[in-house]
This record gives C-alpha cells, sequence and structure tokens, in this order.
C-alpha cells in the first residue's frame, strides 16, 4: 500500500505558480482530491488514514498537505472541480466559519471546524459545509473502548485544557456521554472563562465548573470520565504544577472511570497516561480520537457508513507508523 502525499507550501508570490503546477500535475493523476489546510503539518497522520481508506475502497482519490495561511488560496483551490472536502486545522479551524454555506449542528455549537464537505444541490450547484468531527472522535474514543458506560454516563467528568479541543471535549461529554457536570482545570483563569462563557452562549454551558484549587478538588465527587487536551511536558510553572496536583487529587478518588489523553505526538504513551494508569485508571490513547474523527471524515466525503470503512486496517496502519516513530 502507497503512504506517499503530496504536500504544497504556499511560497512568496514570485514563486506560487511552480507550486501551483506542481499540484495541478498530481491532481491530473487523481479521481478527486482533498486537502489537509493548516501550518506544521509535517507529523500530521491524517493524510496516512485517508489513504489506508480510500486504497481499501479501491478509490483513486488522496488528502494533499496544503501546508499555508493563505486562506484566498485554500478557497480558490476548492473551487476545483475534482475537490471532495477538507481536514482544517489550527490556524484555521474558526476563520473558516465566515466562508461556508451551512454548519453542522456540532459545527456551529462548538464555534470550530475540522471538517469542510460538499453539498450538491439538484441545480448541480456544490455548497461548502462545515462539521466537527473532532467531538465524534472524543465520543467514540469513549464508546468503543470502554465495555460498560456506567464507568462514566451520569457521573462527573473533567476537562484538562482550555484551548480548541477543550470545547470539543465539553460538548461531546455534555451531549453523549451523559456528564452531570464538567469540571474545567486550566492554568489560565481567562481562557477557563472564554471557554465557559462561549459553551453558555451556546446553550451547554449549564454545569460548567471552574475547578481553582486543590482544597476544592478534594471536596467534589470524582469524575468519571476525563478528558486531557494539553502538551505532554513536565509541569514547570506554578500554575501548570496547580494542574497537575488537582489532577492527581481526582485521579486518587476511590471511584475510577477513564481518561482519554489527547496528546499522542510524538507519543501516545504521555506522563499523565502512566500516572492515571498507577491509580487504576482506564487510560484510552490519543490516536483513538484521531481514528474516529478521520473515520467521520470519510463518511461525510465517500458517503460510506463506518461498517463499510476498513476501520481495522486504519489502526492497525496508525499503530504501526506510531512504533516506527518510537523507535526513532
Amino acid at each position: 500500500m502507497s503512504t506517499t502525499t503530496t504536500t504544497v507550501t504556499a511560497a512568496a508570490p514570485q514563486t506560487q505558480p511552480v507550486g501551483e503546477l506542481k499540484l495541478e500535475s498530481r491532481i491530473d493523476q487523481l479521481d478527486k482530491h482533498g486537502f489537509l489546510f493548516g501550518k506544521k503539518l509535517t507529523a500530521s497522520m491524517s493524510p496516512l488514514l485517508h489513504d489506508v481508506v480510500y486504497q481499501g475502497l479501491g478509490l483513486n482519490w488522496e488528502q494533499i498537505r496544503l501546508d499555508s495561511t493563505d486562506m484566498n488560496l485554500f478557497l480558490s483551490l476548492i473551487q476545483h472541480p475534482k475537490f471532495y472536502g477538507a481536514s482544517v486545522t489550527m490556524p484555521h479551524k474558526v476563520a473558516i466559519l465566515p466562508h461556508l454555506d451551512e454548519l453542522t449542528e456540532e459545527c456551529r455549537d462548538v464555534g470550530a471546524c475540522n471538517t469542510l464537505f460538499l453539498r450538491h444541490l439538484p441545480d448541480g450547484r456544490r455548497l461548502f459545509c462545515g462539521a466537527n468531527t473532532d467531538v465524534i472522535g472524543i465520543r467514540e474514543s469513549f464508546v468503543q473502548n470502554v465495555p460498560d458506560p456506567s464507568v462514566y454516563e451520569n457521573r462527573p467528568a473533567m476537562v484538562i485544557g482550555g484551548g480548541g479541543a477543550a470545547r470539543s471535549a465539553i460538548y461531546a461529554l455534555h451531549k453523549w456521554l451523559k456528564a452531570t457536570c464538567v469540571y474545567i482545570v486550566n492554568r489560565d483563569a481567562s481562557e477557563v472563562a472564554a471557554v465557559m462563557a462561549e459553551c453558555t452562549e451556546r446553550a451547554y454551558g449549564v454545569r460548567l465548573v471552574h475547578v481553582e484549587t486543590v482544597e476544592q478538588a478534594e471536596a467534589l465527587e470524582g469524575p468519571g470520565a476525563i478528558v486531557a487536551c494539553i502538551p505532554d511536558f513536565p509541569p514547570t510553572t506554578e500554575s501548570e504544577k496547580l494542574v497537575r496536583r488537582i489532577t492527581e487529587v481526582m485521579l486518587r478518588k476511590e471511584k475510577k472511570g477513564a481518561i482519554l489523553e489527547m496528546c499522542y505526538n510524538p507519543s501516545p504513551f504521555t506522563l499523565l497516561g502512566a500516572l492515571s494508569e498507577s491509580e487504576g485508571w482506564h487510560v484510552i490513547l490519543g490516536t483513538e480520537a484521531l481514528i474516529w474523527q478521520g473515520i467521520e471524515q470519510d463518511k461525510y466525503w465517500t458517503g460510506r457508513e463506518t461498517s463499510e470503512l476498513p476501520v481495522a486496517q486504519v489502526k492497525e496502519t496508525i499503530a504501526s507508523r506510531l512504533a516506527e516513530l518510537s523507535k526513532n
């Protein structure tokens, strides 16, 4: 199976036509093409994941890396008749929204888009639509990996972090995983305030609780689901150390649960994951969220159901790639 992918880097204006010629040459060899649009895409496994799906379905399709901050370039490229859709990553998940014709419910409620797909009208026009499959990736990470949902349902949940992934986690925990409330733990109080304000504005911020001290954590009921949305670095600042202490209090509660460690780069085997496992928690690797959000994207793009997609092969390929990376 080929895992070769094409990267197009938006260059300076005087050299941009060369990049466009290379892109046109690649597109000519494909039946359909999509993009991974964002910055710092070299380590992304998204094109690899989708390549496995397309090969498994016998499709001559490819997701092409578009490493660029040029929104106008992207909006121009997606007009191509062979374009099928795109993965949208940082820094474009919010910036893309005004350029879309329609948004799915979860895309609108989270306020971020990671998936662009097409809807075809009877008159032949194409609508550019936005979805957020990050929330599905988080949901399915728990549903597919925790056999007994009572481990996390009808219990508090906890999110560590305050960025886009944290917003997606709050939505998934509230919407599908039956969290009675969601604790937010983060080093930056202003980020938490922003998250809580946005969630409240979108009608799912009712049961959010900012956990700010160890004493507060000790008094709270333990969570059944935790989603960690922070990098895998040892805490160094006082605020980072406080976040870790609060997390440790929650992990040591008598009733355990399941934790999804969203960080998987450079390795899904993180310090927080090891700590959680030592405390008796069920640890779900971040690659699970990657896989399930990608499968959901391919449902939009190919029109197939999950049962029709080569999920097992995707899991095997991602596991093999991680094993390779861990040797380096």
